[in-house]
Formats: structure tokens, sequence, C-alpha cells
């Protein structure tokens, strides 16, 4: 794909709890320690980081900010043997819904970050309708099917271990203030498509694929910036495979006037909603 999510840093308050529910719950294996927080992973690819801070505030409901990480596991075993993991740790579920697309199960982290784990379906079986939109839904997900799946692989492989070889931040969910802006800044400033839309939502990808990052107002709508200092998504990273498309958000950048830092191949900046932002080849 032209360009993905590549990583996530959230600030915590409580960082040895939080580091340690990642790491029991989610599977995720600790990769490196530094001086502000911790970084974790899975067989070795960075994709989360935990910071925190003495200055870090409770960011309320209704920034902007994230609305939920989603981990993209290989299959559907894979999810089969997360949410069995789950059951028989007695971890409390959000919900769970079929897509289309793909299958999800949704869940918080100890202080309230989102967090959704799916698997994609083939794409031979997504759909794109007569306008160019992919297919989406929001269906009931047979947990107890999946679960039964999950009882049936225990008994055949070894015991969960972590998040399996594979698995990637799969997309990011965003909560914004302001649609149309989000809309502009996505699509016309990072040079992503809108794939999919939804009532308060949009949709956006590289490569056709159902979405690397979403938006939408369901709370924060005409909520004001996002903090610095508030917890929960400090930052994201997008990296890009493809050099043109990452120079053209560049361009776009520079000709807006968005105020960027740049350290090596690696740019920073902030987007309109006060989130931090990362872009690399």
């Amino acid at each position: 794909m032209p360009a993905f999510v590549d990583h996530a840093r959230l600030v915590v308050r409580d960082l040895p709890l939080v580091s340690s529910w990642y790491q029991s719950v989610m599977g995720l294996s600790l990769i490196e320690k530094h001086a502000s927080g911790e970084t974790l992973g899975v067989a070795g690819r960075p994709l989360l980081t935990l910071t925190t801070s003495g200055t870090a505030v409770t960011a309320p409901r209704n920034a902007p900010g994230l609305f939920h990480t989603a981990y993209l596991v290989p299959d559907r075993p894979a999810l089969a043997r997360w949410l069995t993991h789950a059951a028989n740790h007695q971890v409390p579920l959000q919900g769970a819904s079929d897509h289309l697309v793909s299958e999800a199960i949704y869940l918080a982290d100890p202080e309230g970050n989102g967090i959704e784990v799916y698997r994609d379906r083939p794409r031979a079986d997504w759909t794109t309708l007569p306008d160019g939109m992919l297919k989406m839904a929001t269906l009931p997900l047979d947990l107890q099917t999946l679960y039964d799946e999950g009882v049936a692989l225990s008994r055949s492989q070894a015991t969960w271990g972590g998040m399996e070889a594979g698995t990637s931040l799969g997309h990011l969910h965003l909560q914004v203030s302001d649609l149309p802006q989000a809309n502009g800044f996505f699509q016309d400033v990072l040079g992503l498509d809108l794939v999919s839309t939804y009532p308060g939502a949009s949709f956006f990808s590289t490569g056709r694929y159902h979405h690397h990052i979403a938006a939408n107002i369901w709370n924060a709508r005409n909520a004001p910036r996002r903090s610095s200092e508030m917890t929960g998504l400090g930052t994201y990273a997008l990296r890009f495979n493809d050099a043109a498309a990452l120079q053209s958000a560049l361009s776009a950048l520079d000709r807006l006037e968005i105020p960027t830092t740049r350290n090596g191949d690696t740019v920073s900046l902030t987007d309109p909603f006060g989130i931090g932002l990362t872009l690399s080849a």
C-alpha cells in the first residue's frame, strides 16, 4: 500500500499499570524502555509507545484524539485465539461487529483508550458500490462461535503466548471536531482516498484498503483543539512506501504553510485538531 499507519504513541498517567496490561491482555512484548516511557510490539516490530510525565492531565471525553487503535491480526484463527485468551482472563469487552470487510472486537485499556482487535476478510470478498465506495456495515458478530473456534484451536496448539507474528496497527480511528476539515486534511493534504462514509464519520486509505484512518465527530463536534499535556493519543506515524506520495503531502504542507519539523527523513507536525503526526518513507 502506498502509505499505512506504522506506530502510535499514547500519553498515560500510570505507565507501569498500562504497560503491564498491554503485555498481559493484548499480548504485546516489551521492546525498549526509555526515559519517558516504553515501546511495545509484536515479533520485534514496534507498534505502540507509552509515555508519561508529571504534567499529564486526563483528557475530557469530548477532546479530539483517539477513538481507538486497531490491531490487525493475521487471520480468523488468530482472532479466535485472542478472544479465548481474553475470555479466560475475564477481560471486559465493549462490543463486537461484523463490518463485512472485517470482523472486530472492541475494548478499552485501564485508562479508557479505545482498542479494536480485528481480522480482515479476503479482499475478493469486499464489495465496491457503484459510487466507488467500499461497502461496510456494523452487524452483530457471533462471539460464541468465534470463542468455540478458539477453544478448539487451544486443544491442538500450544498455549496462547501473545499476539501472533504479522500483527500490525491496521488503522487508527480518531475523534475530531469538524468533519469537513478532517476530510480536507486527510484527502487534500495527506493524499489519502475517501473510501467510505457513515453518518458523522469518514474513512480514508491508500491502496483501496477499507481504512487506514477514520475520523468521527460523535463525541468531539466543535470541541477546542487538543493540548499536548492531555492523556490519550499523543502522536501517530504514517509511513509511505510511495516516495512521490510523501513528497506530494510535504508540498501541500508547505503550500498551506502548516508548520513542520524535519529530523532526517521524518517530518513532524500537528494536525488541525492538535494531534501529533509524523510522516516518513
